[in-house]
Order: structure tokens, then sequence, then C-alpha cells
């Protein structure tokens, strides 16, 4: 977005920390919290209150992002240059801080969708009406039993697609995780596993050999970031291959040149941004490759905003967004409805969130 005049344009941002409900355990650490900053650009072109504002949040993960310190610094820059009616120099400002970018840029974009009175997604360039996208639950590391009934439970509320977190301990463990599950909820639920690169080639394709038989459809960064080859070597072997880490390390391109992936894994928080997200998803469709829209584990404003960046791409698979109730508390009401596998779509103007900025 750039918009005609900054002059009248004011950047707040306000500082927030979210406990999760119950840690999640994954194989790169426990994650017991959230802390980010609200941002709010507001429009004050008109004297008596504010013709609009747009909505943003900048939520920093560690090993995913900077860190919440450098991110605090790029939105003082940028408030500094909102403060001058300099826009250009706003985004500079930010530079490579990624979180503080998709901050930014989101609420410039909430504001625009906002005067122009159409959904995100809509003004990101998506169709005229998405009702839906379909989501899957997220299952975080536990006993096979406790996995088994975890998974039972999001089946219950309506999932058909569940993720399970794995490579937290061994894999002989995570493949019982997983058999006991498949036994639990029966042959027709999606599963995927998500190892978060905690595993050796040889540990992987133990994994993999097993997952096959067990119809798990999708297992995500088995591998370190950097073994390019390694997941290209696991293709082909009955359980698709899905990189996350591994396209913040090597990009687009890098993936298709070595084959080293079926799925690519967007993080929108953790990329820059919607409108960079926009464009790899483009360019991975271009190549054949499919895509899938996942969180890290955002607040109400980023969720419901990757919701919005899943509606504009077509035929999107089951998508990483149904992570509102992982945390205990949150910024504001949650627009988004999680109905039968699916979260619906927001049809209100911008982003869809209200009542976030809270006195």
């Amino acid at each position: 977005m750039t918009p005609a005049s900054t002059d009248d344009l004011r950047l707040e941002y306000r500082p927030f920390s979210l406990p999760l409900s119950t840690p999640l355990e994954t194989a790169a650490g426990s994650i017991d919290h959230r802390e980010g900053f609200l941002i709010r650009i507001v429009d004050r072109s008109q004297p008596d209150e504010p013709k609009a504002v747009g909505y943003g949040e900048a939520s920093p993960l560690p090993g995913w992002t900077e860190s919440l310190e450098a991110c605090e610094d790029a939105l003082e820059r940028a408030q500094a240059a909102f403060s001058r009616g300099e826009f250009a120099r706003a985004l500079e400002a930010v530079d490579r801080q990624v979180a503080a970018r998709h901050g930014l840029t989101l609420a410039l974009a909430d504001l625009e969708a906002t005067e122009m009175a159409t959904p995100l997604y809509r003004y990101l360039g998506g169709e005229p009406m998405v009702a839906r996208v379909p989501v899957n639950a997220t299952v975080g590391d536990g006993s096979p039993a406790e996995t088994a009934s975890a998974v039972e439970s999001a089946v219950s509320s309506g999932f058909e697609c569940c993720k399970l977190k794995v490579g937290a301990r061994s894999v002989e463990e995570d493949i019982e995780r997983l058999r006991r599950t498949r036994r639990r909820v029966g042959p027709d639920v999606e599963l995927r596993a998500d190892a978060n690169e905690a595993w050796t080639y040889d540990e992987a394709m133990t994994a993999i050999d097993a997952f096959a038989d067990l119809d798990v459809s999708l297992l995500e960064q088995p591998l370190p970031a950097g073994a390019l080859e390694g997941h290209a070597a696991l293709r082909g072997n009955g359980v698709r291959i899905a990189l996350d880490e591994g396209l913040l390390e090597h990009g687009v391109d890098a993936i298709c040149a070595t084959g080293a992936a079926d799925v690519v894994v967007i993080k929108p928080m953790a990329v820059g941004g919607l409108d960079i997200a926009r464009r790899i998803a483009a360019w991975v469709a271009e190549l054949e490759m499919e895509s899938l829209v996942t969180t890290t584990i955002d607040a109400v404003v980023g969720r419901t905003a990757a919701v919005h960046l899943a509606a504009t791409i077509p035929d999107v698979p089951a998508c990483g967004l149904a992570t509102g109730d992982l945390l205990e508390a949150d910024l504001g009401f949650d627009p988004v409805l999680l109905e039968d596998g699916s979260a619906v779509v927001p049809q209100a103007k911008g982003i869809g969130v209200d009542g976030v900025w809270t006195p």
C-alpha cells in the first residue's frame, strides 16, 4: 500500500504478552507465551474523529524472526518517520526486521481496505467471495495415549486434518504416537507430522517408512533447514515433504532447483508481511508446488490476517490457522468462526477485528 499522502497518518504501538493455555512442546523447545506489539495507524484527516484505523501485529518468535528488542527498535524508527510524514522512510526504517515489517504493512493494508469498505482478502487481490478456508488442528508433543486423545478430541470438534508435533522424543516413540492415533481416529482423518528440523536423514527415513504405512500425508521440515539435498532424497517415499524453516533460509528458487519439497509452508510473520507472502504463494504455484499458510501462534490480529491471506490462494490445502485456542488470553474478540474443519473468512471491511486497542 502506498497512500497518496501520509501527512495525517499517525503510527502508534503498544507491547503485549499473552500466556498459552498449555505450553506447546515442540522439537525446537517449549512455547509458553507470546510477546509482541499491537500496532495501529490512524487517519486524522478529519478534525473531530479518526477517519479510519488500521491494525497490525508484530509478534517476534526466536529462531524465526528478529528479537523482541530489535522489533521494538524498528517500530520506534518507523514511528519517527511517520511523525515526519515520510512513509517510504518508515518502510526503510524496519529494514530486515520481518515481524516489524509484517505489523507495519498489515496496519497500512487494513487502513486502506477499511477506507475502501472491502474485506482484506479482496483488497489483497482475492476472489470476490471466499467463504471458508480449510484448517488443521495442531497437537503438541505428548505420550501416545495423550496424543491419540488430543487428536480424537479435535476430530470430534470437526477437524478433518491434524498436525502432530514430532521430534522431541525418539523416532520410535513418535511412530508409536502416530500408530496409536491412526488406530483411534480411523482412516478418514488426514494426519500430518512436523519435526521442526529434529532428525538426521536416517531417522527421517525410518519415520517415513512407518508413516507411509500409516497414511501420514505430510512430513514438515524433518531435517535441518540447510539440508535441501537431504530433503530432496526423502521425497517420493510415500509421504510428501514440506519445508518451513527451509523457505526462510533458502527461498523458493533454491527449493525448486534442488527438488527439495512438495509443499512450501508460509508464515506471514516470518517472511515479512502479507504482500511478500502473496508473492511467495504465486511463485510456488508457478513452479507447480503447493503452498499452505500457518501462523507463529499469533494473537488475533496476525492470526485473522493469515486467514485472509489463505483466502487469496486458490485451492489452498488445510492451513495451520486454528491456533487461537492455544492462547489463554487474546487481544480482543476473535472474528473467525471455526466450523467443520474450516475457518469462516470475515466479510467485514479490513481485517475485521475490533476492540483490540483498549485504554
